[in-house]
């Protein structure tokens, strides 16, 4: 099964962790938060986004930038910033990549962006929007990816049911 990892590098905003947290459940992609976090992981705002899928979750902590980058060496990295000259729908993700995603405040540190720039991808959107809410992007990050895979081990058809009252 292919595997997508998502990292959050110091979110602050425990709602958008929680809400990513249960994108990652839904789609199996690994999460991965670097610290450090601008909340407690037990906040109840964050256990809320959530909700109940908490079991589900496949999660790593690291300390640092540089304790993920050092535990992950030689990954293929994307980062996502607004800054990117690429549309993250112009590059083919492989499997077991990380998509990294910066804090809401200031996205990712320019050093990072600067090393890893064929890396840097950006979601289009208008000229005078500073950017998207970070919950909305992870999540059109995942499933282009997911997408460009063709969605494995995703459910993806449903089954209507005919109503009695019909």
């Amino acid at each position: 099964m292919a595997t997508l990892n998502i990292v959050l590098v110091e979110p602050e905003i425990p709602q958008n962790t929680g809400n990513i947290a249960r994108t990652c459940a839904a789609t199996g992609a690994r999460l991965h938060l670097v610290r450090p976090l601008g909340f407690q992981i037990t906040d109840k705002t964050v256990k809320r986004a959530g909700l109940d899928y908490w079991d589900l979750l496949d999660i790593t902590y690291y300390d640092s930038l540089d304790d993920f980058l050092e535990k992950t060496k030689g990954a293929k990295y994307f980062m996502y910033t607004t800054k990117a000259l690429y549309k993250h729908t112009e590059v083919e993700y492989p499997d077991n990549c990380y998509l990294l995603f910066g804090k809401e405040t200031r996205g990712l540190p320019e050093h990072l962006l600067m090393e890893h720039k064929e890396s840097c991808v950006r979601i289009p959107m208008v000229k005078d929007a500073r950017s998207l809410n970070l919950s909305n992007s992870v999540a059109i990050a995942a499933y282009e990816v997911l997408r460009q895979w063709d969605y494995p081990a995703l459910l993806t058809h449903g089954q209507l049911h005919r109503h009695h009252w019909e």
